[in-house]
């Protein structure tokens, strides 16, 4: 650990920077993970051009909110210090260099693997010096059809100034010498791809050579761009393309109405600070210099690649690939032992608490609970939290069905879910104009909780049935995030369900929450204390154990308690997707503690909490991971798992994560992650284990 220096013949002070990772750079790790996957064969082909776009998506989002961040802060704050005593500036450093490997190895591994094994396997992408006469023909005449009557060259020069930019669009510089009509001579100009054409084309079969024949735009525009200025001689052709800062703000304090203000500032999401220029890798060291200026970076800003600027939209193509033995597996999601398919989920419920593990199990029971709320007399209001739902949602069909027939229904629509603020917009339109109580939670406070509450009459009392989660109420995420989800009617489940719609909705002091814990009030102390108790239990010879899954752990205290509980002696299991500010390993602070990674074919996204607690164990899920945001800037719900069946069961899931021996990364004490490799014995992937348990196949 060089560079660990601890004197651990004393006392060792918890708050060290030098016992924390730092945010950014501990999630610019986990897209190198990600990347990993498109280099590792076990997966199909068209599955690592996936991992492969995802890191690119990935990165995209990276640049756009937690760079732009940090350039906000080095130009503002300069002497802002993170908790591992890095500076912005000395962070942006790292992550420039770090990022400039990664993305060279992602176009390597793109141009010398996966490309290559697409064309050993008929699914080609041809080059201009590739192409027949007969597929030459098709291009001039897709370039003259399809392009040319939407293309708009711009000159620039004092008439024409540089043309604005989107975020991540498309973009050439092309370098002309001559003179034209108006004697003007030749300098640069700006070629901007249309937006509503796809970044690659399918050759129709007449010109196809195999089977699946495809050309990026960027090499259409390329072969033809000549033709853009006619009479004059182009000396080059370059694509690029700005990524700008795109988090958008949003003065709460001083706004009336938040989804008009949202509304106005969305389109300036496009035309954000740029924070990172992408340019071909053949582009003239003084066309790159020209471009750095016009978007105002530096050189530490410039990313030069062999290939399509966006990686990223190759994401399609396996969808139009024909070829199930180069992607994953179909499967059937299954349902829950005893939830057979029509149930009347009302009584399935009261028979006793449901719990599901998605994607192994079906959403479709929540889909359903909906539905029939939405058509049962007895039913008397619904009320919903959306964070992330998608416009074309079946949820919004079964609430605005509810709700046009005449049933309470209150949604509770987070507008800033970010870089989901114009769809949630749109559902949220849609829910009032069906007749739907449409609120948009508390300002100051993202809504993240997922809580569904139906009222139901039954004789002479009202039920009331809930549904909770650890993910979105999003149909087509449920099929590659995993999640757990709990149904119940437990009465004082439902009190608190009430409540923390009501403090949504209303005014007014909460009343102390019966079973649940609930951010941005009792969640951060329940898991602390939790924590303590488990040293407690530690200290006095009890069982004392924690196993957390979350997505992000950052938050200082909790990390400081963690280190307490392990020197108690605590046993401690994290499996944490994403950013961990943890270091695992420190002799005498953290030995006790071991971190894990899993990064497989779905998308780890739930948040459970096991705590052995002297013999008598406890287990919660939450919306909410161990950030600060999280636990003291949004409502989140965390709820216990009291069935002892679904403990054991989220038990033994757990037990699995920890020996994956296929997918997961150990954390080590100096930052780094090490893929865990089969050496011998069987292998262990907790995804296919749990596929294969739960799943309908």
């Amino acid at each position: 650990m060089s560079d660990l220096d601890l004197d651990l013949d004393t006392q060792i002070d918890l708050s060290n920077p030098q016992l924390y990772f730092n945010r950014e750079l501990s999630l610019l790790g986990f897209h190198r993970r990600v990347f990993e996957q498109s280099c590792d064969d076990t997966h199909p082909l068209l599955e690592r051009l996936r991992f492969l776009c995802i890191t690119s998506s990935n990165l995209d989002e990276f640049f756009e909110v937690r760079v732009a961040g940090l350039k906000q802060q080095a130009l503002y704050k300069a002497d802002v210090v993170a908790a591992d005593g890095r500076t912005p500036r000395d962070v942006l450093t790292q992550i420039s260099e770090e990022t400039h490997r990664l993305i060279e190895r992602q176009y390597i591994c793109m141009n010398d693997v996966i490309l290559p094994k697409l064309e050993e396997n008929g699914i080609r992408f041809l080059r201009r010096s590739q192409l027949s006469e007969k597929q030459e023909r098709w291009m001039r005449e897709y370039f003259e059809t399809q392009l040319l009557p939407i293309l708009t060259p711009i000159r620039l020069d004092p008439a024409h100034p540089f043309p604005r930019i989107l975020n991540k669009s498309l973009n050439f510089i092309v370098q002309l010498e001559g003179r034209d009509a108006f004697g003007r001579l030749g300098g640069m100009a700006v070629v901007q791809a249309p937006r509503a054409l796809p970044r690659f084309v399918r050759l129709p079969d007449e010109a196809a050579e195999a089977p699946y024949d495809f050309v990026f735009l960027s090499s259409v525009i390329h072969a033809h761009v000549d033709d853009l200025f006619p009479g004059m001689n182009v000396l080059g052709c370059y694509q690029f393309r700005v990524t700008r800062n795109s988090d958008l703000f949003v003065n709460t304090d001083e706004a009336d109405d938040l989804l008009a203000v949202l509304e106005g500032e969305l389109p300036s999401r496009r035309y954000g600070e740029g924070v990172r220029l992408e340019v071909a890798d053949n582009c003239p060291e003084d066309v790159a210099a020209f471009l750095l200026e016009e978007f105002g970076l530096k050189p530490c800003d410039l990313y030069q690649v062999n290939g399509p600027v966006n990686l990223h939209r190759l994401i399609g193509l396996p969808e139009m690939i024909d070829r199930p033995d180069l992607k994953y597996p179909a499967f059937k999601p299954g349902l829950p032992k005893g939830l057979r398919k029509g149930a009347n989920l009302f009584r399935a419920i009261k028979r006793g608490d449901i719990l599901l593990h998605h994607p192994y199990h079906s959403f479709s029971p929540v889909v359903d609970l909906i539905r029939q709320a939405a058509t049962d007399p007895d039913v008397l209001a619904i009320k919903q939290t959306l964070y992330r739902t998608g416009t074309d949602s079946v949820l919004v069909e079964g609430l605005t069905q509810a709700a046009r027939a005449g049933k309470e229904v209150t949604v509770v629509v987070e507008l800033r879910a970010r870089f989901d603020e114009a769809a949630n917009i749109e559902l949220a339109n849609r829910l009032t104009e069906a007749g739907a109580h449409v609120v948009y939670g508390v300002v100051g406070y993202k809504t993240h909780a997922k809580m569904l509450m139906i009222v139901r009459r039954e004789g002479n009392e009202m039920r009331r049935y809930v549904h909770m989660g650890t993910g979105n109420y999003h149909p087509r995420t449920s099929r590659i995030y995993t999640d757990y989800g709990l149904m119940s009617c437990n009465p004082l489940i439902g009190e608190d369900v009430h409540q923390m719609f009501m403090q949504l909705t209303s005014l007014g002091r909460g009343k102390k929450l019966n079973k649940l814990l609930q951010a941005p009030f009792t969640l951060h102390a329940g898991i602390m204390q939790r924590i303590q108790r488990e040293a407690d239990h530690a200290r006095a010879g009890r069982p004392a154990r924690i196993i957390a899954k979350v997505n992000a752990l950052v938050e200082d205290q909790i990390i400081r308690a963690l280190y307490e509980a392990s020197q108690a002696g605590v046993r401690i299991d994290l499996i944490v997707r994403g950013i961990c500010c943890l270091r695992p390993g420190v002799p005498g602070v953290s030995e006790n503690i071991r971190v894990i990674s899993i990064v497989g074919r779905f998308l780890e996204h739930s948040r459970v909490f096991s705590f052995a607690n002297g013999g008598e164990a406890e287990i919660w899920c939450a919306s909410a991971d161990l950030m600060p945001r999280n636990l003291f800037a949004r409502v989140e719900e965390c709820f216990p798992i009291e069935d002892p069946d679904h403990r054991t069961r989220i038990g033994r899931d757990l037990e699995l994560y920890l020996n994956d021996n296929t997918r997961a990364w150990d954390l080590n004490s100096d930052g780094n992650y090490t893929h865990r490799r089969l050496d011998d014995g069987e292998p262990v992937s907790v995804q296919d284990t749990l596929l294969q348990k739960l799943s309908g196949d």
